[in-house]
Order: C-alpha cells, then structure tokens, then sequence
C-alpha cells in the first residue's frame, strides 16, 4: 500500500493560531525520531541502539512485540522511518517531509510505504488504515505543538 497526503501546520489566515517556524517543527520531528511514547499511543519503550549522523536505528517495544526502525533524515527537510519486517510486523516506511510554498506557510506531507495490498478482499482494511494514519498524522503536529509550547519533551 502506498500512501501520501499533507497536514497544514501553519494556517496563515488563522490570527489565533500560534504559527510554528521551520526550526520548531524539525525539532519536533526529532523528538518523534528520539523518543516515539509521546506520538505513538501503546508504544512502551523506544531504545536507541545505534547512532550516526544523520540516522537512528530504535527498538520500539508495544508490549511483547519490538519493532526495529532505521531513522534517517535531511536536517531541516524530511525525517524516514523504515521499519523491519518481523513475525509481529510486516516492515514498511514513512517519509515525513517539511513544505514551505510560501514563508511561514508550513506543512508536512506523510509518505507510507507498505507490504499490505491495496485491492481485493484487503479494500476495506486499507481504508481504515489510511484513515488511522491520516488521524495519527494530525496528532503529531499537535503533539509537536504541544512540545514546543512546553519547552521540549517531558519524560
């Protein structure tokens, strides 16, 4: 399954929105690359076992199953998550990449790559999950809203 789709982060008409700058939301896109529990509900643990760079591999643990990721990123642009497949999970990638198309106009476009099929008997299936990704790609520019506002992460 390939999905993509953009999350306004910055609405230039709203003068009660407080707007984010480019720095503030690489910030938070490296919160989510440091320690995912704040952006992924279930998620217990994320363990940094390697560092490099400009990349992270992570165990994150959901109970007893641990997914293994590779974070990459291009400071200031776009941040890659590739998940390994494992008995628990079928792998995958999501791209998270900053837009700019005008000053302080700010947006994140969301890239996922999946194993799962996209037609047939699995329609159904696919629609709830983009739907799950699209809602969960709305609480990270709130989560990060929410760590900026505050500061930085709270442990």
């Amino acid at each position: 399954m390939k999905f993509e789709h953009l999350i306004e982060v910055n609405d230039l008409a709203n003068p009660l929105q407080t707007l984010l700058t480019r720095e503030e939301l690489w910030f938070g896109l490296l919160c989510r690359a440091e320690d995912a529990r704040a952006f992924l509900p279930g998620l217990e643990a994320c363990r940094i076992v390697e560092r490099g760079d400009n990349s992270l591999v992570r165990d994150l643990h959901f109970g007893h199953a641990v997914i293994r990721d590779r974070v990459t990123f291009a400071p200031m642009q776009w941040v890659r998550f590739e998940s390994e497949a494992n008995p628990q999970h079928a792998g995958g990638s999501l791209t998270i990449s900053i837009e700019e198309p005008e000053q302080g106009a700010l947006f994140l476009r969301f890239r996922y790559r999946t194993t799962l099929p996209e037609g047939g008997e699995d329609a159904r299936y696919v629609e709830f999950v983009r739907s799950a990704y699209h809602q969960s790609d709305i609480d990270t520019v709130r989560v990060i809203r929410m760590i900026v506002e505050s500061g930085g992460l709270q442990q």
